[in-house]
């Protein structure tokens, strides 16, 4: 099983002066240590539940820009894009460019949006679920024509383009798209459509994700897709087993997790000193990981 960093939260002690240096250290640890994915959130403003807007948050695509100017190995992606932070057409130039600058290793992280205060706060339109829905499948298919040999005219509910060039290409033709979330009538059909990878949060237990990939199965299923192509990575563990503090009650949540198909696993950093936990994560607990 492989392993992911979630890097969320940049209030550690005096982040005024050292937040870009313990990023960059932590990232590179993870990068060296044999980590397969790192991550940052799609946000303008920290999630509430983080403690909200007046705690640091650095702009996604920004950050993986840096990230991949200072790694050589792991795949970056957001976890994820909200359609509604960027013109689908303007996203897939973004992330184009990352790909191309990290020497193909970027993942299309891409979801429905929820933040509605971050809109809100900086003024940018925040449609009813039903429209970032259907936005977010317009936008997929966006994605995937800018990618192809098609420059031609896109018409859709909600965005028309006039011509869908992108060059450079990314460097694998395309870039693996991502999608974001577990609903289980929308999302999960998106995921059987386009989706190369999924990501399902599994904060309610190994049955609930039992059942979503029994959903999962069934989108498949019902479009004629082969539900073992897609990559299944999961996150929000976290409340049964502390990977640092209980590793093997840890592993063996994740060996549980794995005999369900899952082959990766997002972390957050956690405690004050990111760069100390993510090395003892990759000196520790990797390699039992990687056994599984």
């Amino acid at each position: 099983m492989d392993l992911g960093i979630h890097y969320s939260q940049f209030t550690h002690p005096d982040w005024q002066h050292q937040l870009a240096a313990r990023f960059a250290e932590t990232v590179k640890v993870a990068d060296q240590g044999g980590v397969d994915l790192v991550t940052v959130m799609d946000h303008w403003f920290q999630m509430e539940v983080l403690n909200g807007p007046f705690e640091p948050m650095l702009e996604g695509y920004t950050s993986l820009g840096y990230l991949a100017g200072i790694t050589e190995n792991v795949r970056l992606s957001m976890l994820v894009t909200g359609v509604t932070y960027r013109h689908p057409g303007l996203l897939a130039k973004i992330a184009t460019t990352l790909d191309v600058l990290s020497g193909g290793r970027a993942l299309f992280g891409v979801g429905a949006a929820w933040y509605e205060r971050e809109h809100a706060g900086l003024g940018v339109p925040f449609p009813p679920l039903k429209e970032r829905f259907e936005m977010l499948e317009e936008a997929i298919l966006i994605a995937r024509q800018m990618w192809s040999d098609d420059d031609g005219a896109f018409e859709g509910k909600h965005y028309r383009l006039a011509e869908t060039i992108c060059l450079p290409r990314p460097v694998r033709g395309r870039i693996p798209i991502l999608i974001g979330g577990g609903g289980e009538r929308k999302t999960l059909r998106l995921v059987a459509q386009y989706g190369d990878a999924c990501h399902l949060f599994v904060r309610e237990g190994y049955d609930a994700l039992v059942h979503k990939l029994e959903v999962l199965r069934r989108h498949c299923d019902d479009v004629g897709r082969d539900y073992d192509s897609i990559e299944k990575t999961i996150g929000g563990i976290g409340a049964a087993a502390d990977p640092i503090a209980q590793t093997d009650a840890w592993l063996a949540e994740m060996e549980r997790y794995a005999g369900l198909g899952a082959t990766l696993v997002t972390v957050t950093p956690q405690g004050d000193d990111p760069v100390a936990w993510t090395t003892e994560m990759v000196e520790r607990v990797l390699p039992r990981l990687k056994q599984i």
